[in-house]
């Protein structure tokens, strides 16, 4: 039995729903289901009565919620009186295009998280991390980075790529079929052309080099319309709404998926900041994707044999 599992437990309890609990939980809904039966069979007792309209707590989780809620709040307490910490020890994070939105509330009463408003790209971020300008980063990183950098990374959420193409067919497109943008501005781009010329070389899908910062909308429409081929959306997320005449599709054989990271320093001095980065990744569940039906660079930090 984990923490993790019964905070797990508590969120379906409360939702009713397995769907809008892992939507909360930001971890995917069969991972969620599995969790749940695991922590069934190590308490020996049925949590939920489930069927495909409706999730029923049985007797047993209204006895043992109330329970759990008490025992959660105490391991949160054990976790800052442990840490020695003052809630008022200020640390800095920065982040690329995204961040969780219950970040703060995560390290409540265990640092004074300072999110960074200057949004830079994977790479510069990480090494904000290394001169000390960030305590903290969510950003892309490969294993080289880290060994190179002396930086620790920990797994905080995960995004699957789509392909955008021009027409009203929205079917699955194979990863091969596709355009894969990359752009001449290093300074901004770099992290993501390092993992697009690996995606393309691995599947056989076509590099397409841009200096128009075409990697993200508007100019990225403009691409789609022009290559009459799909093409491979990057994870930067922007406020651009699609085109009408322009449809995301999921992208198969292989599905690529794109990882972010809590990068923090190897040598981390500071208490605080530890402490805020075990708090913002303990309750993630782990990577768990299909090598045989998905994607991720040989040197992602959760990629199957990746060192």
């Amino acid at each position: 039995m984990e923490l993790r599992q019964l905070r797990y437990f508590v969120a379906v309890a409360e939702e009713l729903n397995f769907s809008r609990a892992a939507a909360r939980l930001q971890i995917a809904g069969p991972s969620l289901s599995q969790q749940i039966k695991a922590l069934e069979r190590d308490l020996g007792v049925r949590l939920f009565d489930r069927n495909r309209r409706s999730v029923t707590p049985t007797a047993s989780a209204d006895a043992l919620l109330p329970k759990v809620r008490a025992l959660l709040a105490e391991a949160d307490e054990l976790r800052r009186s442990a840490a020695g910490l003052s809630a008022a020890e200020p640390v800095r994070l920065g982040y690329v295009s995204w961040y969780p939105p219950d970040l703060v509330t995560r390290v409540t009463g265990v640092a004074q998280l300072h999110i960074d408003t200057w949004v830079m790209p994977s790479h510069t971020q990480a090494a904000r991390v290394v001169d000390g300008s960030v305590d903290l980063a969510i950003a892309w990183i490969t294993t080289d980075a880290l060994a190179a950098n002396r930086l620790e990374a920990s797994f905080i959420s995960v995004d699957r790529l789509h392909a955008l193409s021009v027409g009203p067919d929205d079917s699955p497109v194979r990863a091969k079929d596709l355009a894969v943008p990359v752009d001449a501005d290093l300074a901004t781009w770099s992290s993501w052309n390092e993992y697009a010329e690996e995606f393309a070389h691995a599947t056989g899908a076509r590099l397409e080099y841009t200096d128009d910062g075409g990697i993200t909308p508007p100019s990225l429409f403009d691409h789609v319309r022009r290559l009459g081929r799909p093409v491979l959306n990057s994870p930067k997320r922007t406020a651009f709404e699609l085109p009408p005449d322009i449809v995301q599709r999921e992208v198969v054989a292989p599905t690529p998926y794109w990882t972010w990271s809590l990068i923090s320093r190897q040598d981390e001095p500071r208490a605080a900041v530890r402490a805020a980065a075990q708090a913002l990744t303990h309750d993630v569940a782990p990577l768990d994707l299909d090598p045989a039906t998905t994607w991720l660079p040989a040197k992602d930090p959760y990629a199957a044999g990746a060192r």
